[in-house]
């Protein structure tokens, strides 16, 4: 699976790592849901060294639920309990030099010893929680309760289905701005920032539709979602490979 996607790096704005992956998994039934927020709300969470990214004049912030599958380091077999659970993540798109990536501004997941290490290694604020992710009758049934000690509240709940396929998204559309991207960004903790360089093949993106029950997911940066619908896209899956972060230069 990594192998086979890392033949495949044209769409990429630039190429992925010579040096070997660290870790590979699967992501299933994403739903990316955005919305465009004042750049002046969100200027002041990011780290000064970073960009905060906009498109139409306005940054974005997103609320992605997905489950994973796979997921384990380089040369070791899957690990029953460890390497499938959901997950849902807020976030923002910034960049550093020539490099768009994301900012997390939290990543709450159904499994406690992938927290840790993903919070040790990749300096990621991942948070326990009580989660579900469920395909049934051509929909997928999502519920998250943030259970991490000392963590501030969070819930999602929804109902979400794909819709038809959209072509494969180019550079200057909004699609392409809020998936296309090949790295993630953390900081150490005196605020200098760190990459990690991700590889996949081009998203298979497709329309969607979703009825949200709870969505009580960006309180915890102080940020209130605008009264507008989403926008909504959907993937059913798509295998990825990561490398360890590294310090940004300068």
């Amino acid at each position: 699976m990594a192998d086979a996607a890392l033949r495949n790096t044209d769409h990429r704005p630039y190429p992925p790592p010579e040096s070997p992956w660290v870790i590979r998994m699967s992501w299933h039934d994403l739903l990316f849901m955005h919305w465009p927020v004042p750049e002046r709300k969100l200027r002041p969470l990011i780290p000064p060294a970073l960009k905060l990214d906009t498109f139409d004049n306005n940054a974005w912030l997103g609320v992605v639920p997905f489950r994973m599958s796979g997921v384990r380091p380089r040369l070791l077999p899957d690990m029953p309990g460890l390497s499938a659970f959901p997950e849902l993540n807020v976030r923002t798109y910034v960049t550093a030099g020539d490099r768009p990536g994301v900012w997390f501004f939290s990543l709450d997941a159904h499994n406690r010893p992938a927290v840790r290490l993903a919070r040790a290694l990749f300096r990621l604020p991942y948070f326990d929680a009580e989660m579900s992710c469920e395909p049934a009758g051509g929909e997928v049934r999502y519920r998250s309760v943030r259970t991490h000690r000392g963590a501030p509240p969070a819930r999602f709940a929804a109902r979400y289905r794909p819709l038809r396929k959209l072509p494969e998204s180019r550079p200057g559309t909004l699609e392409h701005f809020l998936t296309e991207r090949y790295c993630l960004y953390a900081s150490e903790p005196g605020g200098r920032p760190l990459r990690a360089e991700i590889h996949h093949e081009a998203w298979p993106l497709r329309h969607a539709e979703a009825e949200v029950e709870t969505l009580e997911m960006t309180g915890q940066i102080g940020v209130e979602l605008p009264d507008t619908a989403p926008v909504l896209h959907f993937a059913q899956r798509l295998d990825v490979v990561a490398w360890l972060p590294r310090r940004v230069k300068s």
